[in-house]
């Protein structure tokens, strides 16, 4: 309302002004034809040349258009094609969206060259392709999004590898990715894509050496990260220990290693082991002592009671962490070993039976048995080797067994008593 107002008064002052200049400039226009002088004033002559301008102006203007009408036919039906082009492309686009792969195709396919994105139209269209299942036609479309559009390079590679990825197609997909991380170097969409080939294929050293550019990258958790490493470094450490000769090669992993895994104690176990089949057990031996310093676990305390490094200077270090824990049956196991390593065999005998009695174990039962065995006693070895087997019974599944010995010759048949 405000803005109407302001137009009128503007209107009526501009009307004003122009009256007044009227009476206060009375000239005239003096036309002559022939003999014949045409007399105007000077004001109705200024508004017939702006109308004379402004009549020459449109039929020049209607004269230009007519003189192209054929690139003005062409331009038309070029925005013509792209408007459908662009209204296709979304109907395509909304499809893919929707699940409904083929019309999404058809769409998207029949819209592309008039797209003025060619590029998302075959790259999507690709896509659909490739949920139907017709790969061929989407490596087919692939090729054409390549070609429609320069530098598109990487954006084809990624779609080509998702793809793959989702084909199962582990190690082609590597292939590219391991291309297209050398053209672009922490490239996030590479990044990730690596990790999960990497997983796919079992690369685990390509892995171990991805987690640092994630993390650097912020594309993966802490929590994550160590999952994937804590995986990467057991496996390696397992396929390397397999090999004695590799013992090199196992410790400089355990030197790259964070310093967060080292206190994994199943790493640590499995260090161990290696380094023991790499015969490097004084290693193993003061390995296993800093850790049990830093985290008690049992798992430590009965790998080290198995070492053969020293056994005289194990038991006494063994004897002092039991004056920290007098109660553990573990370590009472451990010392009981350590004994028999000693040829201490009342110690030995003693550290088991305490141990037997702080938690039966048919491991201990065992132990025992095979020590009166060798000791001579013989019905003591009987019975802690009925003890051992009972006690391993406990611990086996609940399954079904026979009310009563089958006759014996059924028996020896393995047949059933009917």
């Amino acid at each position: 309302m405000r803005k109407l107002l302001l137009i009128v008064l503007l209107g009526l002052a501009l009307g004003a002004l122009f009256g007044q200049l009227m009476v206060s400039v009375p000239g005239y226009w003096l036309v002559r034809g022939g003999d014949t002088p045409y007399p105007t004033s000077f004001w109705f002559g200024l508004i017939l040349l702006l109308a004379l301008f402004l009549v020459l102006h449109f039929v020049l203007r209607l004269l230009m258009r007519m003189s192209h009408p054929v690139s003005r036919l062409k331009v038309w039906n070029s925005r013509t094609r792209h408007r459908n082009a662009m209204k296709r492309t979304v109907q395509g686009l909304v499809a893919l969206a929707e699940g409904r792969w083929k019309r999404a195709e058809k769409s998207l396919v029949k819209a592309a060259d008039d797209s003025g994105t060619p590029l998302v139209n075959y790259l999507s269209a690709a896509l659909a392709a490739h949920y139907q299942g017709r790969y061929e036609q989407a490596d087919t479309l692939l090729k054409r999004a390549h070609l429609s559009t320069d530098g598109a390079d990487t954006a084809v590679g990624l779609m080509q590898v998702q793809l793959m990825l989702d084909r199962q197609q582990y190690e082609e997909a590597l292939a590219i990715l391991t291309r297209l991380d050398r053209q672009l170097p922490n490239h996030p969409q590479v990044l990730k894509q690596l990790k999960q080939a990497y997983l796919s294929v079992s690369d685990w050293e390509g892995l171990r050496r991805l987690m640092p550019r994630l993390a650097s990258r912020q594309l993966i958790s802490p929590q994550e990260r160590q999952q994937l490493e804590l995986r990467a470094y057991k496996e390696l450490l397992i396929h390397e220990a397999r090999d004695p000769g590799n013992v090199e090669r196992v410790r400089s992993l355990w030197a790259d290693m964070p310093d967060p895994l080292r206190n994994n104690v199943e790493l640590v176990v499995l260090y161990t082991e290696a380094l023991v089949r790499g015969n490097e057990e004084g290693i193993a031996e003061r390995l296993l002592r800093h850790s049990l310093k830093e985290h008690w676990d049992s798992r430590l305390v009965l790998r080290y009671g198995l070492l053969n490094v020293d056994p005289a200077r194990q038991l006494v270090h063994a004897e002092k962490w039991l004056q920290e824990r007098p109660n553990d049956p573990d370590l009472l196991l451990t010392l009981g070993r350590l004994a028999l390593r000693n040829a201490y065999w009342g110690k030995a005998q003693e550290y088991f039976e305490t141990s037997q009695r702080q938690r039966p174990s048919g491991v201990v039962c065992a132990e025992l048995a095979r020590l009166f065995a060798n000791l001579g006693e013989h019905n003591k070895s009987q019975l802690y080797y009925r003890q051992s087997v009972e006690l391993l019974d406990k611990s086996l599944p609940s399954l079904p067994q026979p009310a009563e010995p089958p006759p014996q010759d059924e028996a020896g048949k393995g047949g059933k008593k009917k």
